[in-house]
């Protein structure tokens, strides 16, 4: 890596410790259920409304439910506006209603906190369905992914008196969205329109482009059809288009939403490529850092509400180590480019941008550096949000965002779904401990027993047979290997990463497959409504259970979770078990792919 690229990471890592601190805090007094009286006030119309009362306790069972019920109406009511859009407001651009698979599509992937878009938004969503459709779905799923996260820390925290109750789904969800999402997506979007990210309900403006552009077309006559001169060939003549039409709308308010909630989701098909998303440099580097603020806080947020912050600071070290590592492979990658352009004498790159790397898919406001960094965040978080082609990336450069979606998200991961995914991951550590030295394995005070392992051992294998058994199925079909764009590994490696985007919910994609169709929009709705909560019911149940259970006293043997021996325990338990599943998978993939090329 590059002096330059050290830096960026230097100062990425440390502007998002400073940022993350106060928002831990802060979270972790709602986890705890204290708030202010004056906030109070204000939300108790709300519950009124709901026909609940915030300090009425559930149990996960009951947490569960009203969480599943929530977001099927929630998956209900976006599909409504797709299919509506036609005749409802807000649709300057006159948006058709879009097609059933594909409303399905996404109706399940803003759910399910993917954003997986296998449309260009641009030219298919009207304002109306942006607004009210996908950017609250960005609040809402966001949202419930933290409650699952307090529910579970809660587990860990309270004294068990038999009852396992975890908290309030409907008071964790409004306090989150309420004083914690809404406010710092306001903060953001004003940040970011005056970077120059756009915010208006205009219509699409036609504008004349800089330059003209010349080309040739068959020449016609009065009545319309090709002239054609003796020998029968159409005759040409000169023409130049000087207009081009540009897209509008409310960006600001869903792009600062899409990165805070971890959702991803583009108002253009560009997503944070595109200038009207993400303009300037201090854009994109405070974008990154709104991806990795949440799940890097709720690390603090743990170590308060449990009482011991050493707790919070080993789960963030484990994270940020792998985080680092990942970076220290995907950035060299890119800087080492392509080596077939190269025994073909041309040059990548004329100027100092990087010489020599690989520029391809990348903006050149944004380089190698900044773009090799992005894609590592948003794949470590479940983001999917993108400011380069990852289709174009390297071969090692592309397997490291697979890797790290692969590994279960848990690199920081999602808002709520890094840490909770972290946390069955620490369990996992002790349990194997446990049986090294022959004693019941504990955490935080907790046992870990037959129950919590089977439902450990269901929320770890849920997205590996969703990726595995969905990719098996693409590559057999018809209907999947005629999306495929680019046969052989690269084509595999497509469609690999598909389904691993979309089972562990990050929605970030190898583009050059053609996904939009009924096959990959049925296949990959079901990963990812699977993939989001198959996990969440056992991580629920396991809150359950936890928070029945007595909290014992630390004694002699018990092993230690906060210093490094336990941090380098639970990265190779999340190292061992994530890549295990995929390694041959990989080396169909991306691994021959490199071998091919640097052969």
């Amino acid at each position: 890596m590059t002096a330059s690229a050290w830096g960026l990471l230097a100062l990425f890592l440390a502007a998002l410790a400073v940022l993350a601190w106060p928002v831990g805090k802060f979270l972790a007094a709602l986890c705890n259920e204290r708030v202010p009286r004056w906030m109070q006030r204000i939300e108790a119309p709300l519950y009124k409304l709901a026909g609940t009362a915030p300090e009425r306790s559930m149990n996960w069972r009951t947490y569960a439910l009203a969480l599943l019920a929530f977001n099927l109406v929630g998956a209900v009511v976006v599909y409504a506006l797709q299919r509506l859009q036609g005749v409802l407001p807000l649709n300057p651009a006159g948006m058709g209603a879009v097609s059933a698979d594909s409303a399905f599509n996404t109706a399940v992937s803003f759910v399910a906190n993917t954003n997986w878009q296998g449309y260009a938004g641009e030219s298919t969503m009207s304002y109306l369905t942006q607004m009210l459709g996908l950017t609250v779905q960005n609040f809402l799923s966001a949202a419930t992914g933290i409650a699952v996260a307090f529910a579970l820390v809660r587990g860990f925290a309270r004294r068990g008196d038999g009852k396992g109750l975890v908290g309030n789904f409907w008071a964790d969800i409004t306090r989150v969205t309420l004083w914690v999402l809404a406010p710092l997506s306001l903060v953001l979007a004003v940040f970011l329109v005056g970077q120059g990210v756009i915010q208006n309900f205009d219509a699409y403006k036609s504008v004349d482009t800089v330059e003209t552009t010349a080309f040739q077309q068959p020449k016609t006559g009065a009545d319309g059809q090709a002239l054609k001169d003796e020998k029968g060939a159409p005759v040409m003549e000169d023409a130049t288009t000087r207009t081009q039409t540009l897209a509008m709308g409310p960006v600001a308010s869903q792009e600062a939403i899409k990165m805070l909630g971890t959702n991803g989701g583009g108002f253009f098909s560009a997503n944070s490529a595109h200038p009207y998303e993400n303009p300037t440099a201090l854009s994109n580097l405070l974008q990154m850092i709104a991806i990795f603020l949440i799940p890097a806080a709720l690390c603090f947020t743990f170590g308060h509400v449990v009482g011991d912050m050493r707790q919070g600071w080993a789960v963030l070290a484990a994270m940020t180590v792998m985080f680092v590592v990942a970076v220290m492979v995907v950035t060299p990658a890119e800087q080492a480019g392509n080596p077939l352009f190269a025994s073909l004498g041309v040059d990548q790159m004329s100027s100092a941008l990087q010489a020599g790397g690989n520029m391809e898919g990348k903006e050149v406001r944004f380089g190698i550096d900044a773009s090799a960094l992005f894609a590592a965040v948003t794949t470590a978080a479940s983001c999917g949000a993108v400011n380069a082609m990852h289709d174009s990336l390297t071969p090692l450069g592309g397997m490291v965002p697979m890797v790290l979606m692969q590994l279960g998200e848990v690199v920081f991961g999602g808002v709520g779904s890094g840490l909770y995914g972290m946390l069955i991951f620490a369990m996992l550590a002790v349990f194997i401990a446990g049986l090294m030295i022959g004693r019941t394995p504990e955490y935080l005070g907790k046992k870990i027993e037959v129950r919590e392992m089977k439902l450990i051992s269901i929320a770890i294998l849920v997205t590996p047979i969703l990726v595995l058994a969905g990719t098996a199925v693409a590559v057999i079909a018809g209907a999947g290997k005629a999306g495929i764009a680019n046969p052989g590994a690269h084509g595999f490696s497509e469609i690999l990463y598909a389904l691993t985007s979309a089972a562990n919910n990050n929605g970030s994609a190898f583009a050059g497959l053609s996904a939009n169709t009924p096959f990959y929009n049925g296949l990959l709705a079901l990963a990812m409504w699977l993939g989001r909560f198959a996990m969440i019911v056992p991580v629920l149940a396991i809150a359950g259970s936890l928070a029945a259970k007595k909290r014992l006293p630390v004694t002699s043997g018990t092993l230690p979770t906060h210093g490094p021996l336990f941090v380098s325990l639970l990265i190779g338990t999340v190292l061992l078990v994530g890549l295990l599943n995929y390694v041959p998978a990989l080396a169909l993939g991306p691994i021959v792919e490199h071998l091919v090329l640097w052969k």
